[in-house]
């Protein structure tokens, strides 16, 4: 266990144990990119929910081991190689990988439980992860499940698969005989925990500017030279990445921490403000990077031309998603409505309607330009960036 005596930090082994989802978001916007369908875009929802579960869980199983141990070292350098499986193989998920998917999130999730239930002092905490090894042992047989089958009803076993594993936590992982958990009995280090999900933001935006520098390198490397229309592009796609990180990391991520850290129920709040509604930041970030590459292809092939309809969805979506996610998040945290991102938002539905009649570098400079404003109101109006609370969400 660790030792809960000052300020918990997170270790060296566990960002290690994060680079490997750095390949996986990129294969999630790359996956997207490939399949531009509605189809698409919801299967990379259901892939990206896989991918967050595995990773969160663990995040929740390292706040109270110590990641400086041999054992739980090794734990957590075994799932890193099962996860480097995994992302290896998101790309021919729905094909001929499926069966490797729902094996590796069998293994992660029931070898972590398994692994916790043995290893944790606390008579307590061993006995809630009793209750969470059964559920994942359902939620991962499904995994398997669906790795066998084909066609929908693959989609709809990993579709059961994580909705038992988001259902748990949400009814305490209850099981008969062995009862029910609550929130207080999850009793962790809250500022350990938020620095671990903003670490997976910063996961995100690492790989937007990835696509962002990749996508410029290869039109430099070009025989054709770059334009104007693609150096525009890249400026616009820096700026939106820096407005995302801006309106999450300038107050809110520190301070939410400090509400986190002081908590009477942190795991209530652990729960609602990040594992849940992180995934759906990380998610507007991936689509917006998706749309980022879409964007400057379309500036190399056709400046002027009209963007085509799942570009502008993308484009429009992503910072929709990412807005909708940070004001849930400041709404659970600090129980107050950021209507600036609500207002956001609803300009983002009216550039929608302009969509048709612009081409996809002006649609993505208005879109980052919604993005820039919310994050100048919230200089220009500090206090609506953040409000007091005394962190019992």
């Amino acid at each position: 266990m660790r030792e809960r005596v000052g300020l918990q930090r997170v270790t060296n082994v566990e960002l290690f144990f994060d680079l490997v989802f750095v390949f996986a978001v990129t294969q999630l916007s790359q996956y997207l990119l490939a399949h531009p369908t509605v189809g698409g875009a919801l299967r990379t929802a259901l892939l990206l929910t896989m991918v967050w579960l595995l990773w969160v869980y663990t995040t929740w199983v390292t706040n109270w081991l110590d990641s400086e141990r041999i054992a739980v070292r090794g734990l957590l350098l075994c799932l890193a190689l099962v996860s480097l499986i995994m992302s290896a193989a998101l790309p021919t998920a729905f094909g001929r990988s499926a069966l490797i998917i729902g094996i590796a999130y069998l293994v992660m999730q029931v070898g972590r439980s398994g692994f916790t239930v043995l290893a944790m002092a606390d008579p307590v905490l061993r006995r809630n992860f009793q209750r969470i090894a059964v559920w994942c042992v359902i939620s991962g047989s499904l995994a398997v499940g669906g790795g066998i089958v084909h066609g929908h009803a693959r989609e709809a076993l990993w579709l059961a698969a994580v909705g038992i594993d988001l259902l748990g936590g949400l009814v305490g992982f209850y099981t008969p005989r062995l009862g029910r958990s609550a929130t207080s009995e999850w009793t962790i280090e809250g500022g350990h925990f938020a620095e671990r999900c903003q670490g997976f933001i910063l996961i995100a935006l690492g790989e937007s500017i990835v696509v962002i520098g990749t996508t410029m390198s290869d039109r430099l490397g070009g025989s054709s030279g770059v334009t104007g229309a693609e150096v525009t592009a890249f400026g616009v796609a820096v700026i939106a990445s820096i407005a995302f990180w801006w309106l999450y990391f300038d107050r809110s991520a520190a301070h939410a921490a400090d509400v986190m850290a002081s908590s009477a129920d942190p795991g209530r709040l652990g729960r609602s403000a990040y594992h849940l509604i992180h995934p759906v930041m990380v998610a507007g970030i991936i689509v917006a990077a998706a749309a980022d590459a879409a964007t400057a292809g379309a500036a190399a092939s056709d400046p002027a031309g009209r963007v085509a309809a799942w570009t502008a969805w993308m484009i429009l979506g992503g910072p929709a998603l990412f807005l909708a996610g940070h004001a849930a998040f400041k709404a659970t945290v600090w129980r107050w409505v950021s209507w600036t991102r609500v207002g956001a938002i609803a300009v983002l539905g009216l550039l929608g309607l302009l969509a048709p009649y612009l081409s996809a570098l002006m649609l993505s400079g208005a879109a980052a330009a919604v993005v820039v404003a919310v994050a100048v109101a919230d200089q220009v109006w500090p206090a609506v960036a953040d409000q007091p609370s005394d962190g019992s969400a």
